[in-house]
Protein backbone atom coordinates (compact mmCIF):
# COMPACT_ATOMS: atom_id res chain seq x y z
CA UNK A 1 0.00 0.00 0.00
CA UNK A 2 1.57 3.39 -0.85
CA UNK A 3 1.80 5.94 2.15
CA UNK A 4 -0.14 9.04 1.55
CA UNK A 5 2.01 12.48 2.21
CA UNK A 6 1.05 15.71 2.68
CA UNK A 7 3.02 16.62 0.52
CA UNK A 8 1.79 14.23 -2.27
CA UNK A 9 -0.96 16.95 -3.46
CA UNK A 10 -0.01 17.93 -7.47
CA UNK A 11 -0.26 22.03 -6.95
CA UNK A 12 2.78 21.61 -4.21
CA UNK A 13 5.65 21.14 -6.85
CA UNK A 14 8.99 21.35 -5.24
CA UNK A 15 8.02 20.74 -1.56
CA UNK A 16 9.73 17.06 -1.09
CA UNK A 17 12.66 18.58 1.17
CA UNK A 18 9.72 19.57 3.67
CA UNK A 19 8.46 16.02 3.93
CA UNK A 20 11.93 14.98 4.79
CA UNK A 21 12.75 17.58 6.78
CA UNK A 22 9.28 17.23 9.09
CA UNK A 23 10.32 13.08 9.41
CA UNK A 24 13.86 13.87 10.90
CA UNK A 25 12.41 16.34 13.24
CA UNK A 26 9.89 13.39 14.51
CA UNK A 27 12.63 10.93 14.94
CA UNK A 28 14.52 13.38 16.92
CA UNK A 29 14.71 12.82 21.02
CA UNK A 30 12.85 14.92 23.02
CA UNK A 31 15.69 14.68 25.45
CA UNK A 32 14.96 17.80 28.21
CA UNK A 33 18.74 18.76 28.53
CA UNK A 34 19.90 21.44 28.21
CA UNK A 35 16.65 23.35 28.58
CA UNK A 36 16.07 26.43 25.82
CA UNK A 37 14.20 29.12 25.05
CA UNK A 38 13.51 30.74 21.86
CA UNK A 39 12.60 34.55 21.43
CA UNK A 40 11.27 36.25 18.65
CA UNK A 41 12.39 39.82 18.16
CA UNK A 42 10.31 41.70 15.61
CA UNK A 43 9.78 40.16 12.46
CA UNK A 44 12.92 39.16 11.44
CA UNK A 45 15.12 38.30 14.49
CA UNK A 46 15.32 35.40 16.42
CA UNK A 47 17.37 34.05 20.03
CA UNK A 48 18.36 30.84 20.89
CA UNK A 49 18.78 30.51 24.50
CA UNK A 50 20.47 27.33 26.17
CA UNK A 51 21.24 27.00 29.65
CA UNK A 52 24.26 25.75 29.84
CA UNK A 53 25.95 26.61 33.66
CA UNK A 54 29.19 25.06 34.04
CA UNK A 55 30.37 24.83 30.85
CA UNK A 56 33.20 26.94 29.19
CA UNK A 57 33.43 28.17 25.56
CA UNK A 58 36.22 25.63 24.97
CA UNK A 59 33.68 23.33 25.56
CA UNK A 60 30.83 24.10 23.60
CA UNK A 61 30.60 23.83 19.94
CA UNK A 62 27.67 25.69 17.29
CA UNK A 63 27.75 24.60 14.14
CA UNK A 64 25.56 24.78 11.04
CA UNK A 65 25.17 21.29 8.41
CA UNK A 66 22.90 22.51 6.00
CA UNK A 67 19.45 23.79 7.77
CA UNK A 68 20.56 22.10 10.79
CA UNK A 69 21.69 23.71 13.85
CA UNK A 70 23.52 21.56 15.98
CA UNK A 71 24.74 22.46 19.45
CA UNK A 72 26.86 20.37 21.30
CA UNK A 73 28.48 20.70 24.91
CA UNK A 74 30.92 18.04 26.22
CA UNK A 75 32.54 18.02 29.74
CA UNK A 76 35.66 15.65 30.70
CA UNK A 77 36.23 14.82 34.21
CA UNK A 78 39.71 16.10 35.62
CA UNK A 79 41.29 12.94 37.19
CA UNK A 80 43.15 14.58 39.75
CA UNK A 81 40.35 15.67 42.00
CA UNK A 82 39.22 13.60 44.70
CA UNK A 83 35.31 14.26 45.36
CA UNK A 84 33.47 13.28 48.87
CA UNK A 85 30.30 14.07 47.29
CA UNK A 86 29.71 14.48 43.69
CA UNK A 87 26.39 15.88 42.95
CA UNK A 88 27.67 17.41 39.79
CA UNK A 89 28.10 15.19 37.20
CA UNK A 90 30.07 16.39 33.84
CA UNK A 91 27.52 15.98 31.09
CA UNK A 92 27.35 15.92 27.14
CA UNK A 93 24.72 17.25 25.58
CA UNK A 94 23.71 17.21 21.58
CA UNK A 95 20.51 19.93 20.63
CA UNK A 96 19.38 19.97 17.33
CA UNK A 97 17.11 22.83 15.63
CA UNK A 98 16.35 22.99 12.05
CA UNK A 99 16.60 26.27 10.49
CA UNK A 100 14.78 27.78 7.67
CA UNK A 101 15.48 28.48 4.38
CA UNK A 102 16.72 32.26 4.87
CA UNK A 103 17.30 32.63 8.66
CA UNK A 104 20.86 33.05 9.35
CA UNK A 105 23.53 32.77 12.14
CA UNK A 106 24.60 36.22 13.12
CA UNK A 107 26.16 34.97 16.15
CA UNK A 108 26.74 33.14 19.24
CA UNK A 109 27.42 34.18 22.49
CA UNK A 110 28.26 32.98 26.36
CA UNK A 111 27.29 34.75 28.65
CA UNK A 112 26.32 34.22 32.77
CA UNK A 113 25.46 30.39 32.06
CA UNK A 114 23.63 30.92 28.97
CA UNK A 115 24.57 30.65 24.99
CA UNK A 116 22.52 32.62 22.97
CA UNK A 117 22.42 32.30 19.43
CA UNK A 118 21.17 34.89 17.39
CA UNK A 119 19.38 34.24 13.69
CA UNK A 120 18.32 36.49 11.41
CA UNK A 121 16.64 36.73 8.24
CA UNK A 122 18.04 39.01 5.80
CA UNK A 123 14.72 41.31 4.11
CA UNK A 124 14.12 39.90 0.86
CA UNK A 125 14.70 42.06 -2.70
CA UNK A 126 11.02 42.68 -3.68
CA UNK A 127 11.44 42.27 -7.57
CA UNK A 128 9.22 41.08 -10.24
CA UNK A 129 10.45 38.78 -13.02
CA UNK A 130 9.23 38.54 -16.01
CA UNK A 131 9.22 34.93 -17.84
CA UNK A 132 9.88 35.36 -22.02
CA UNK A 133 7.67 33.16 -23.43
CA UNK A 134 9.65 30.61 -26.14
Amino acid sequence: MARLSLFSNPLLLGFEQFETTLERISKMPADGYPPYNIERFGLDELRITLAVAGFSKAELSVQLMGNQLMIQGQQTDDEDRVFLHRGIAARQFQRNFVIAEGLDVAGAQLDNGLLHIRLIRPSPDASVRVIEID
